[in-house]
């Protein structure tokens, strides 16, 4: 059962909804990637490094798979999502 809207019940006048916000059409991606990195980055230990904390839900057998990676090659969880993450980077732009 749906509840009626508290508005109408009192005879008050629904607020209109906020306009969505506006994107800067000329906005390069580059630029754009920078600003957000400075925002939600924190500066890393070696200089030209940032600390960037993610979540991420991955398939159980997935974690697994990446999680036994990581133990044969004696890294961490981490150090191997940084290198997948460089290798597919590095192929995806010209040489």
């Amino acid at each position: 059962m749906r509840r009626p809207n508290v508005a109408r019940t009192l005879d008050q006048p629904e607020l209109p909804l906020a306009p969505p916000k506006r994107r800067a059409a000329s906005v390069d991606p580059e630029q754009a990637a920078k600003i957000a990195i400075a925002r939600r980055a924190m500066p890393g230990a070696p200089p030209g490094y940032v600390r960037l904390v993610l979540s991420l839900e991955l398939r159980r057998a997935l974690a697994e798979h990446l999680s036994a990676r990581a133990i044969r090659e004696g890294k961490n969880l981490e150090g191997v999502m940084i290198d997948l993450l460089e290798a597919n980077s590095k192929r995806g732009r010209p040489a």
